[in-house]
């Protein structure tokens, strides 16, 4: 079983807000680059797009809130396929401060969130309960 990952250590900021000494590595996980924002202002460690939400997906869920929870749960499942880079995210989280950048404008409804609840809970108790359940 792999350590868990402390709160404290993944942590939200929109790409338009500026950079802080504590943001620690600074990962934008957006497949679009934000917009009017120029890389050295972005001061980005890492760029994962492929960790971001599907094109169709994105363009479905629009931002909608009341398409968040179907959203969370669609995002979820793609995140699956893509195990490799959630633990490369989890692995930088448990050694320090990691800040994952995003675009929206929306700060509670969009896949950063979704995405740190990834990276924060591992699915290990979810799955041992489904198990149980059978």
């Amino acid at each position: 079983m792999s350590t868990k990952v402390p709160n404290g250590n993944v942590r939200l900021k929109r790409a338009y807000e500026p950079p802080a000494a504590d943001d620690g590595i600074r990962i934008l996980v957006d497949r679009l680059w934000p917009r009017a924002i120029s890389k050295e202002a972005l001061a980005l460690d890492d760029w994962m797009k492929d960790i971001a939400p599907s094109t169709e997906l994105r363009r479905w869920f629009g931002h909608a809130p009341d398409r968040w929870h179907e959203f969370c749960r669609r995002y979820a499942a793609e995140i699956h396929d893509h195990q490799d880079l959630v633990e490369e995210l989890r692995a930088r989280a448990r050694k320090g401060r990691i800040t994952l950048v995003f675009s929206a404008h929306d700060e509670v409804h969009n896949d950063a969130v979704v995405l740190r609840n990834v990276i924060l809970h591992d699915g290990t108790n979810r799955k041992a309960a489904k198990e149980q359940k059978k």
